[in-house]
């Protein structure tokens, strides 16, 4: 048996929220710590004490963002166990090496270390105390890296094989799993996003600070602040836009449906393609109803070349294509699945013994289409064998490999639209700032104030790119989502969507309160400080 359709989608939506919850926390903290240990390192080289009010200041914000974040961060343990019981066992293997050292090691560095940061001013001299704060960016980062190792794993299944007797995939290459292109491009990607979103609420506050005047003290610093979230800003947004192209250019070598999803591309176009600026898809037929676009462009920025097909939808799914990596030819989805079918069969006769050699010679010739079978048992009767799947099935089965394109199409470009408009900004930014004009630019300054939620949402549209345009599954090409849940009750599961909706809504209620409480008080009164002597404002 597999889950309902409702229970899947219900555990599908209540996972998606906690974890986009919880991603709300985790850019702040990658990116404001290594801000704050700048700010320190500056007060360790130049001696000057507004360098240490930044980094105090900053990091009360931090301590508030972190303890919420690790708070949303406990109920996405209990989902794997609770909602996704066969993805559980499916990838436990895998995931085991680098969640425990995650645990063991990068979260208890970081918790560990947060905690000699706050309560450490008095205690330990200035170059122990950044080595504290050192460790504490080191262990907030390592603690991404190794979370993306694992989703890395679930893009591109690197360093295991399938073992039909478990069920289960099993670590076969650990250092393949490590050194997996989409976890290596996806971390870099991931953790100078948090640069970015650190820097630009930085500068955010440090722009409102300027805009109320209300304090002598509080504009020196903003203005020392601003200088430091410009410059740290700018070079993250050039970084983020480097390792965006990475990603896309590995989207394009080994996610081909969903680079076509991206691009909303159902045919093939001879090379290089035009860029689909704007489109309205039509998932039901197709193809778009609407675009525009530009030539050529498309197959520049994707694969790098003037001569290599980006492979659409439709072609993907009934015609086939061609490997770029490797050169092979990939059978079209619908023969996949048929072919998967054949492997199911197989391996279930295999595993009560009832198996032939001709079956053993089945599930060898078409083990790597196991998972396109799988997406047929959706579609048949219990017991009825996939291999009785008519055509009509197959093709039903195909289609469920499409993302939602409109999603997948626009949340692409509301993403690549915040990050080019956040860079234009802090370009213009660092130039009115050595004009030393940046002061009286008010409208500027509102722009960097209302800039704040950008980048959260520009990361949040990311994770649904990466997320739901894997789908339907779990692991790519090998598990589809719809076997990977629990035999759990759906109204079970709305019941504790319900419970943490507003579980959630009360941390980030309380997340909002102490950070606007903070950010209106100004660092002079949150550290408790007299008005800036002229000494301090230099």
């Amino acid at each position: 048996m597999i889950p309902s359709l409702l229970s899947v989608e219900l555990a599908r939506w209540q996972f998606a929220f906690v974890a986009c919850f919880h991603f709300i926390f985790v850019p702040l903290t990658l990116g404001l710590t290594w801000i704050i240990f700048t700010m320190e390192l500056m007060y360790v080289i130049t001696g000057k004490q507004v360098y240490k009010d930044m980094t105090k200041f900053w990091g009360k914000l931090l301590g508030i963002n972190f303890a919420v974040g690790v708070l949303s961060g406990l109920t996405m343990e209990f989902s794997f166990g609770l909602n996704w019981a066969y993805y559980s066992q499916f990838v436990g293997d895998i995931f085991g090496t680098p969640l425990a050292i995650e645990g063991l090691v990068a979260f208890m560095l970081e918790s560990t270390f947060v905690g000699m940061f706050f309560l450490g001013w008095n205690k330990l001299s200035k170059k122990q105390h950044l080595c504290v704060t050192f460790c504490l960016a080191i262990g907030s980062n390592l603690s991404a890296l190794l979370i993306l190792v694992a989703n890395g794993f679930m893009q591109v299944p690197a360093g295991g094989e399938f073992v039909w007797q478990t069920m289960r995939m099993e670590t076969t290459h650990l250092w393949d799993l490590f050194i997996n292109p989409i976890a290596q491009i996806g971390f870099a990607h991931t953790v100078i996003a948090g640069y970015v979103t650190s820097s630009v609420f930085v500068i955010g506050i440090s722009a409102f600070y300027l805009l109320r005047k209300k304090n002598k003290s509080d504009v020196a610093f903003a203005k020392r602040s601003m200088g430091v979230g410009l410059g740290f800003g700018l070079i993250a947004s050039l970084m983020v836009m480097v390792m965006g192209d990475e990603q896309g250019i590995l989207a394009y070598e080994y996610q081909p449906m969903k680079l076509a999803a991206i691009e909303a591309e159902w045919g093939t176009q001879a090379p290089p393609a035009n860029f689909n600026v704007i489109a309205f898809p039509n998932q039901s037929e197709r193809k778009n109803d609407f675009s525009i676009q530009i030539p050529h462009l498309l197959g520049l920025l994707a694969t790098h070349s003037f001569d290599q097909k980006i492979y659409g939808v439709n072609t993907i799914l009934f015609d086939g294509y061609t490997d770029v990596m490797t050169g092979k030819e990939i059978p079209a989805v619908t023969t996949r699945i048929a072919n998967g079918a054949k492997a199911y069969e197989a391996m279930m006769k295999m595993r009560d013994g009832s198996a032939a050699k001709s079956d053993y010679a089945t599930y060898n010739q078409y083990h790597q289409d196991l998972g396109y079978g799988m997406l047929l048992l959706r579609y048949l009767p219990v017991g009825e064998p996939l291999t009785q799947a008519t055509s009509q099935q197959i093709r039903a089965a195909a289609l469920d490999t499409v993302p939602n394109v409109s999603t997948i199409f626009w949340t692409f470009r509301i993403m690549v639209g915040i990050g080019v408009f956040m860079f234009l900004v802090m370009i213009g930014g660092l130039i009115l700032l050595f004009r030393k004009t940046l002061w009286e630019k008010r409208w500027v300054l509102r722009t960097m104030l209302y800039m704040i939620p950008l980048p959260w949402i520009a990361c949040l549209c990311g994770w649904i790119v990466t997320e739901h345009g894997r789908q339907p599954w779990t692991v790519y090409d090998m598990l589809p989502t719809t076997v990977s849940s629990s035999m759990i009750n759906g109204w079970d599961i709305l019941f504790t969507l319900v419970i943490f909706c507003l579980f959630y809504a009360l941390l980030f209620a309380v997340e909002m309160y102490l950070m606007f409480k903070f950010a209106r008080l100004g660092p002079s009164k949150v550290l408790n400080k007299a008005p800036a002597t002229t000494k301090e404002k230099q």
